[in-house]
């Protein structure tokens, strides 16, 4: 590797760093978020974390983010920031493209190069690396396992063949989709070799490997793994439930009509997107570099200082996540995240091969300013992605995700708990059906006394504040004004300005209330004999 590649990829990743780190705080939580900084905080302050086989996904997200939180000396979650939990995805996205540093003499030192400022600037890849879910670390190990794997054909050296499960076992203990990317390379190394000549090399590979390395590598994979889902060896039903986990996302995978979407679901938001009057959205240029890549690790045509048996492995890998993911039904924007990496690797391959098929110099000078303004649109469509329309219906990134009124209300919340008795002990409602109401858990941390349910119960008290969902307000004023006896009746004012709801998000209303004595102490004026009080002392 030269010095020139090696500085151009640190490069890379310094503006991968640039578009990920800025202004993490900006964008509300996303449900998913908001679910997994709340399970997170079990962690942080009791020190327990329990695999759940039916939600939440695996362990890693939860035990890396204890990293940053310790070095922030946060013990509670109330003292936990988006920044702290966002951080630990924005690291994983930027080590995407360090980790190329290690595969310029596979990919070539053209290919490395580009595939690093394409990792980079990726709206997609830009967008989900400020997204405190798995998605991110799941790409990152699972190019860990290629990387070391790579590697490990090369020298043979145990160590590689040690990172590489243990990588595997990263990758399991991650998410449970692991195993469409398990299967995937497993099918990509089949087919790779038997490309390869002569036809015995499927007994010939099988040869090279050391029976010793294999099985330190799969117990590597299994210590890891098996590390985590036990929470260290605290739960060791974790490990079981790792296992039948996947009755329950099989199930998910086909069932879940909230986010059955076509097979092309994937591929158009991809090539192009645009809603309503906002701006077009396409990362065609990386799926059009894509198949050029593929096409030339096929046909050997164009590639030069490149490892042909690694580029085929990378294309059928892609290939077969690429189908996989737009036959299942179920799909939500980040898993593209697996094969659109391999897309990028490929991208970096076929824009070198363009160039080089080029005949002369002016088609070569053409073709390297269209790929310039290429990668200049994808990284403005970052920053519009990431810094104007981050929570807006327009970015086709955004996915049922809440609008900025969610500020609004935990704002609304906090004004009227700093004139309460109790502060921030004060007794809330929060009541939605189908328990729809997240990521409000995540920005009401701080209060204690908050009561979550899917309906009115007319057996308890109602609390000075109420944020509810319109279609339970008949039920909520039946309680206040119907059921409760007369003497003990309270008259309750609109939380929220005109319209007298927000937005948690598009489609979904929350209305709020508040009782009328909390209203008229909070918007009282200033006491007249506080004012001469303090006139007197100045």
């Amino acid at each position: 590797m030269s010095k020139k590649c090696c500085v151009l990829i640190l490069a890379a990743t310094i503006v991968a760093l640039a578009l990920r780190l800025p202004r993490l705080a900006q964008r509300p939580m996303h449900g998913d978020e908001a679910v997994h900084a709340i399970k997170f905080g079990e962690l942080l302050e009791d020190g327990i974390y329990e695999y759940d086989p039916d939600e939440y996904h695996g362990p890693t997200l939860n035990y890396l983010t204890l990293i940053p939180a310790r070095i922030v000396s946060a013990e509670k979650l109330t003292e936990v920031s988006e920044f702290t939990l966002r951080i630990v995805p924005v690291f994983f996205g930027a080590l995407l493209v360090l980790l190329l540093l290690l595969m310029v003499d596979g990919l070539g030192s053209g290919a490395a190069v580009y595939a690093a400022v394409l990792t980079a600037i990726s709206p997609a890849m830009v967008f989900y690396s400020r997204y405190y879910i798995q998605e991110m670390l799941l790409v990152c190990f699972t190019f860990g396992v290629i990387v070391c794997g790579y590697r490990y054909t090369r020298s043979k050296n145990v160590k590689w063949v040690l990172l590489t499960g243990m990588f595997l076992g990263l990758m399991h203990a991650t998410k449970e989709t692991c195993i469409i990317a398990f299967g995937s390379m497993l099918l990509a190394l089949l087919l790779m070799l038997l490309m390869r000549r002569p036809k015995s090399s499927l007994i010939n590979a099988a040869k090279e490997i050391k029976p010793s390395h294999l099985i330190a590598g799969l117990v590597a994979g299994a210590v890891v793994s098996i590390l985590f889902y036990s929470s260290f060896l605290t739960n060791l039903g974790g490990i079981v439930d790792s296992v039948r986990t996947y009755t329950t996302y099989f199930d998910r995978a086909g069932r879940n009509s909230l986010h059955i979407h076509p097979w092309y679901y994937y591929l158009k938001m991809l090539i192009y997107s645009r809603y309503g009057n906002g701006p077009i959205w396409t990362e065609a240029l990386i799926v059009f570099l894509a198949v050029v890549g593929f096409i030339a690790a096929m046909t050997k045509k164009g590639l030069s200082c490149a490892n042909v048996n690694l580029l085929r492995f990378i294309g059928f890998y892609t290939l077969v996540l690429t189908v996989v993911y737009s036959v299942i039904p179920y799909k939500t924007p980040w898993c593209m995240l697996g094969f659109l990496h391999g897309m990028i690797l490929l991208a970096g391959v076929g824009a070198v091969v363009l160039v080089k098929l080029m005949p002369n110099v002016l088609p070569r000078l053409i073709i390297l300013l269209l790929l310039l303004g290429g990668s200049v649109y994808l990284s403005w469509q970052s920053y519009l992605s990431n810094y104007k329309f981050y929570a807006d219906s327009l970015n086709p990134y955004v996915y049922a995700h809440p609008t900025t009124e969610v500020f609004t209300i935990a704002e609304k919340i906090e004004e009227y708990a700093s004139v309460h008795e109790d502060g921030y002990d004060i007794p809330i409602d929060v009541i939605c059906s189908q328990g729809d109401y997240w990521p409000l858990p995540w920005y009401l941390r701080s209060f204690k006394k908050i009561r979550w349910s899917n309906e009115v119960d007319n057996d308890t008290a109602s609390a000075p504040l109420i944020i509810a969902s319109p279609d339970v307000e008949a039920a909520l004023t039946n309680k206040l004004y119907s059921l409760t006896p007369l003497e003990e009746r309270q008259m309750y004012l609109y939380l929220f300005d005109k319209p007298y709801y927000v937005w948690l998000r598009p489609a979904i209303k929350l209305k709020g209330f508040v009782r009328k004595d909390l209203w008229d102490r909070y918007n009282k004026g200033p006491d007249p004999e506080e004012l001469i009080r303090k006139a007197s002392e100045k």
